[in-house]
């Protein structure tokens, strides 16, 4: 019987082993010169031959193109492991972009996955995880349609049971993630520092994203798009983001610690970008979505925007403090540009519920707008228990300014230009409420507090300036 035992536990230590794959025993030399992923990508194949299993990448800095995921595989990035993208040659780089021919109606990156560093298509039960660094300092921030070129770092299409968790990621191309089509999908503790977009979460459905640190400086943090790049409508539904930080610091010092501010505008010539955001793709729409316990920090504000003809409705946000907000704090904008097949209806966007928000040193050219087009109302939208500190400046004759409809442009607070109310500008609107709002202004505005055009059932419940209740805060255009 004891040796029956002793021969039971030597099979099962080994049948143990063997579900961990070292990525140095299939050749990864771990230099930062030698191009290891073909070496990863052969201890993935073996490990799916096996049924799954963990591959195991331990420290060194390890130069690669894509890296294919399959299913039932983690990939453990161990302390002091680099994955770093390797810059193209002439004769070896990327997976090929695949053709798709949806591309028009969203940027190019949206439309295709293959050209990334990892990489995954109709796919399930994969994790990606460790205390080590992704970093994509060979791929491109721009939407390059170059053989061998790479722009994205971890890319998921139709996949199922996703787990990304504690890496840290820098300077990872257009996309930190681009996740479209994925069903449960969980982005947890990880440090993104990065020279464009940090998680774009595109037709996804029960998506939990927690306790991240997003550094995006020329682009957004964290958004969640609904695109038609998949070739049919799929809403963006059933999201939670909880206790993140997103910001606009100089790429790279926040990882280092550094906390930099050298770097004053976007590519765009904006403020620095480094938000949460709703849309811009919108051909599908966006429900049941909560944030919650948000910090942003020197970046642009909140942006929830349907433009492209999706619905979005049943969105709550709680609890955020924003800190140096370079446009618009609150940004609501339901749009008709349409960039969907053609003969979609405009979308709506209602049922909206945003409270508990404190507002410092936000730029006051486009103070805060709510604004659908003719015909189509945002609807159902309120805010409660908001503290705004805003720069001010502005004056009574910016007060007088109408503003552009801009229907079909793309959605920026400065697409209106120069907002004539100090506080909400509100226009094609039902049902929209403020109740417990207090604004302060660190230079007089005489623009009026809120300005009304085409608006529906709007009421302000105790809203106070620089401490002082505001009877009457409402001026119709």
């Amino acid at each position: 019987m004891r040796q029956l035992f002793l021969l039971i536990a030597l099979l099962y230590g080994i049948s143990l082993k063997a579900e961990t794959y070292n990525i140095k025993d299939f050749g990864a030399k771990g230099d930062g010169v030698t191009v290891d992923s073909p070496a990863i990508n052969s201890a993935i194949e073996e490990a799916t031959q096996n049924g799954g299993g963990t591959i195991y990448i331990p420290a060194g800095t390890y130069a690669c193109y894509s890296i294919r995921l399959k299913s039932n595989i983690t990939i453990q990035i161990e302390s002091g492991a680099t994955v770093l993208a390797a810059f193209p040659s002439e004769k070896e780089g990327y997976d090929i972009a695949e053709p798709n021919p949806d591309n028009p109606y969203q940027d190019f990156g949206h439309s295709h996955w293959k050209n990334s560093l990892f990489w995954a298509v109709n796919e399930h039960d994969i994790t990606i995880c460790g205390n080590g660094l992704i970093y994509g300092e060979g791929l491109t921030r721009e939407e390059s349609r170059l053989h061998g070129v790479g722009n994205k770092a971890l890319s998921f299409k139709e996949c199922h049971n996703i787990t990304v968790k504690d890496v840290a990621m820098l300077n990872c191309g257009h996309f930190a993630i681009l996740a479209t089509g994925v069903d449960n999908l969980h982005v947890l503790n990880l440090k993104v520092d990065t020279n464009r977009d940090g998680f774009d979460i595109d037709c996804c459905k029960n998506v939990r994203i927690s306790d991240c640190s997003v550094n995006c400086p020329w682009d957004d943090a964290i958004v969640l798009k609904s695109s038609y790049a998949l070739g049919y409508f799929k809403d963006t539904e059933n999201v939670t983001v909880n206790g993140c930080f997103v910001s606009g610091y100089d790429k790279g010092s926040v990882l280092t610690a550094k906390w930099e501010t050298d770097e004053a505008v976007a590519p765009d010539h904006g403020s620095n970008t480094g938000r949460i955001k709703l849309g811009t793709e919108s051909s599908g729409g966006f429900k049941n979505i909560a944030i919650t316990n948000c910090i942003f920090e020197r970046s642009r504000g909140l942006a929830i925007e349907a433009v492209d003809g999706g619905w979005l409705e049943d969105v709550v946000v709680s609890n955020i403090t924003m800190r140096n907000v370079g446009n618009s704090p609150f940004f609501i904008r339901l749009g008709a540009r349409q960039r969907s097949p053609k003969g979609t209806p405009v979308g709506k966007l209602r049922r909206v519920q945003i409270s508990n928000v404190n507002v410092y040193n936000a730029d006051s050219q486009f103070s805060n707008i709510i604004s659908g087009v003719p015909g189509h109302k945002v609807e159902e939208v309120s805010f409660s228990n908001i503290n705004i500190h805003f720069k001010g400046g502005y004056t009574a004759e910016d007060g007088k300014i109408v503003p552009p409809e801009s229907e079909k442009t793309y959605p920026e607070p400065w697409m209106f230009g120069t907002i004539p109310a100090s506080g909400f500008y509100v226009r094609h609107a039902e049902n929209i409420f403020f109740e417990n709002i207090r604004f302060y202004f660190e230079q007089k505005d005489a623009r009026p507090l809120f300005v009304l055009d085409d608006v529906e059932n709007c009421d302000a419940n105790r809203v106070r300036v620089d401490g002082k209740l505001v009877e009457k805060p409402f001026e119709t255009h």
